[in-house]
């Protein structure tokens, strides 16, 4: 059944660039009243201004601020009826052995620590609108991970907070979903892949579909569109579907394959010298 955000209550973190600032752009133009959450207050601020939304600097990491972020948003509409956990961060690019663990740690407490903070402080509310929430993930979450592993593994952690969050949450009537992504043409991706030698070394692996790319507008509609028809997954290029669902078959063979791919060596190599 349609979901419609029209006069709904939505709180999205990370709202202040990329996929977030097109998403809470989507979401105000059908209706909905739209909080801006992120940790870089002069974008949050703009971001706001510009879509006649409110917005709210808030560092997801921190627990107490967003139990905080989320009361002061009940205490001035009285409802809170979408939640989109939205931000996250890419680590440098580093082998496990080699990695600096406050990276590691720093990934972690963003990517994952940082949805649940989101998340939990909001789930009495969302149940009492019986409304939905989303958590972002990424086609990382089921992709090798040699070179970036902390984000492939806070991405497969945030799939599988989504899916208990989506059964756990029809009991009330409300709804969860997960939203998966490959390459979006966004700031991190910029940094992580086009900036960097190595990136773009790694970038050069993924076989067409899984290279196309997106533009993080495109991303943030199939978020919005998933909201309204409450879909329990989105993904998107469509090219990722069909790994997504084989991907118990595929990774098997990916990962024999990658771990005897001299490229793949090399490009281990390069990664761990950098370092």
């Amino acid at each position: 059944m349609r979901y419609s955000v029209n006069g709904k209550v939505v709180l999205i973190t990370g709202a202040g660039q990329g996929i977030g600032r097109e998403l809470a752009a989507i979401l105000s133009r059908r209706g909905a009243r739209v909080i801006v959450a992120d940790i870089d207050a002069a974008t949050a601020k703009s971001t706001a201004l510009e879509l006649g939304a409110d917005g709210v600097v808030a560092d997801v990491a921190d627990r107490d601020r967003m139990a905080a972020v989320v009361a002061e948003v009940v205490d001035r509409y009285g409802r809170l009826d979408v939640v989109v956990a939205n931000a996250g961060v890419t680590p440098a690019p580093a082998t496990l052995r080699t990695m600096d663990p406050r990276d590691f740690d720093r990934v972690i407490g963003i990517n994952l620590t940082g949805v649940f903070n989101t998340v939990h402080p909001a789930l009495d509310h969302i149940v009492r609108a019986r409304g939905h929430v989303v958590v972002v993930s990424s086609c990382a979450a089921f992709a090798p991970g040699m070179g970036g592993s902390p984000y492939m593994m806070s991405k497969a952690a945030v799939e599988q907070l989504g899916r208990a969050l989506r059964v756990e949450l029809a009991a009330s009537g409300a709804s969860a979903g997960v939203a998966y992504f490959g390459i979006v043409e966004t700031a991190m991706t910029h940094d992580m892949l086009d900036a960097d030698d190595l990136g773009r070394r790694l970038d050069a692996l993924l076989p067409w579909p899984l290279n196309v790319r997106i533009t993080a507008a495109q991303a943030a509609g199939t978020i919005a569109d998933g909201i309204e028809r409450r879909a329990p997954r989105t993904i998107a290029p469509r090219g990722w579907e069909p790994y997504a669902l084989l991907r118990g078959a595929v990774n098997v063979v990916a990962d024999r394959l990658l771990a005897a791919n001299s490229t793949v060596h090399q490009l281990v190599h390069a990664i761990e010298e950098r370092r």
